[in-house]
């Protein structure tokens, strides 16, 4: 029989730090609206933690998952997304992050992971397709693509039926509060989670941010480069999508899980291209006339670029290394991929044998490199293809065809992995 365990550990820093996720914000938290955590779910050997954060690096991810009890390999470490928390990754995103919160980002993901493997128990699990919430929309393209699908992942405890865990995943970006935001927060993820939580008293919930590169819920990336206060960026807007999300959820008729556990895992070597076509010299110096009567929220960002320009711009970058993994769970399958993945990669992917809407797809999965659009995105240009890497720290974008590798990486895992699953 399967056995499953759960755990939360809480990271929520003091206000006072910098916050993460908008080059216009410049001041740090004023407060708490919701607690930050790290949350983990153990099931068989296999294990994930997410962590309420805009992304793990993938030098602290290997830490996390060495550091475990369990086999590294059948670790999944990933970032909520959220831009309602602090700096987590060092060099990256334009603002420094406190050595001390990444020292407890790291602990709080490796206690997560040890506490719901020590707490696992036999268990049954279930999932359901939930309908879909009509939450996300595609930033870049109106009635472009988006992945629809929400699949539910209930662990029962096998002797009492009470609910150990939920596991839900939706693709949508967790930005519905914006730049004007200065509490501490998970974002509409937060209410997902309680309301689920509210249902099954003692569950823990694990929220898991899918393939939203291109997707939010209405606005464009070039919106939240304001501090302007939006009616439909608030905490209200967010608890309405959060409980809507997890309604839909909760309704959907679910199915057992029977089978044994898999983990297989690659690594994928991706390639950067320089997209300007000016001198980066020149850029600045343009950037820096263009500052001198901007408003505030664009003298922000364009600082972020002019520092670019003049340092991280100037070395060309190695290939990077990204992992991807696939864990089978009795014929449900969990794929994660590094960085912010477009939907159409997302909806390629459940064209596969074996995925489908029941499957879930997790984006900042061991790495948060930045975006990463398919080769038809490219032609578009844009904030996601041309300029979002200036603020990610990396000198260029990642080459056309980086996606697809990606992709091709998983759906070769899903072979392997229902191999494996069905040698077990």
């Amino acid at each position: 029989m399967i056995q499953a365990g759960a755990a939360v550990i809480d990271i929520t820093p003091p206000p006072g730090l910098a916050m993460s996720g908008f080059a216009a914000r410049c001041g740090p938290a004023e407060g708490v609206h919701d607690r930050l955590t790290a949350r983990a779910l153990a099931i068989g050997d296999t294990a994930i933690v997410v962590a309420d954060v805009i992304g793990i690096d993938a030098a602290m991810a290997a830490r996390i998952r060495k550091r475990s009890v369990l086999l590294a390999d059948s670790i999944v470490v990933a970032a909520l997304h959220n831009h309602g928390g602090p700096p987590s990754m060092a060099g990256r995103l334009s603002i420094a992050a406190d050595p001390a919160f990444l020292e407890r980002l790291e602990d709080a993901c490796v206690a997560a992971l040890d506490k719901a493997a020590a707490s696992r128990k036999p268990a049954r699990l279930e999932i359901a397709e939930g309908v879909d919430p009509d939450v996300g929309r595609n930033r870049r393209h109106v009635g472009g693509p988006v992945d629809r699908a929400l699949p539910l992942l209930r662990a029962r405890g096998a002797e009492d039926g009470r609910t150990i865990a939920f596991l839900i995943s939706y693709a949508c970006h967790p930005v519905v509060l914006g730049a004007d935001n200065l509490q501490w927060t998970a974002d509409y993820p937060h209410f997902v989670r309680h309301a689920l939580e509210e249902a099954e008293p003692g569950a823990v919930a694990l929220f898991l941010t899918g393939c939203v590169g291109d997707v939010n819920t209405g606005h464009s990336a070039a919106a939240s480069v304001s501090l302007a206060r939006d009616e439909a960026r608030t905490y209200a807007a967010a608890a309405r999508i959060g409980r809507k999300i997890a309604a839909c959820a909760l309704q959907a008729p679910a199915r057992p899980v029977n089978g044994p556990v898999a983990a297989v895992s690659g690594v994928v070597t991706l390639d950067f291209q320089r997209r300007e076509t000016v001198p980066v010299a020149d850029l600045a110096q343009a950037w820096s006339k263009e500052r001198e009567t901007a408003e505030p929220a664009r003298r922000s960002l364009l600082g972020y670029w002019i520092e670019w320009a003049q340092t991280v711009a100037r070395s060309a970058p190695e290939p990077l290394s990204a992992r991807v993994t696939v864990f089978d769970w009795g014929g449900v399958l969990l794929i994660a991929l590094p960085g912010e993945i477009f939907a159409e990669t997302a909806l390629f992917l459940r064209t596969l044998p074996g995925v489908g809407a029941g499957a879930f797809l997790v984006g900042f999965a061991e790495d948060n490199p930045g975006y990463i659009p398919p080769e038809s995105e490219y032609v578009h240009g844009g904030y996601e293809v041309d300029e979002a890497h200036r603020y990610y720290g990396q000198s260029m974008s990642f080459a056309p065809g980086s996606a697809e590798a990606l992709a091709q990486c998983a759906a070769a895992l899903v072979g392997g992995a229902a191999e494996n699953s069905r040698s077990g």
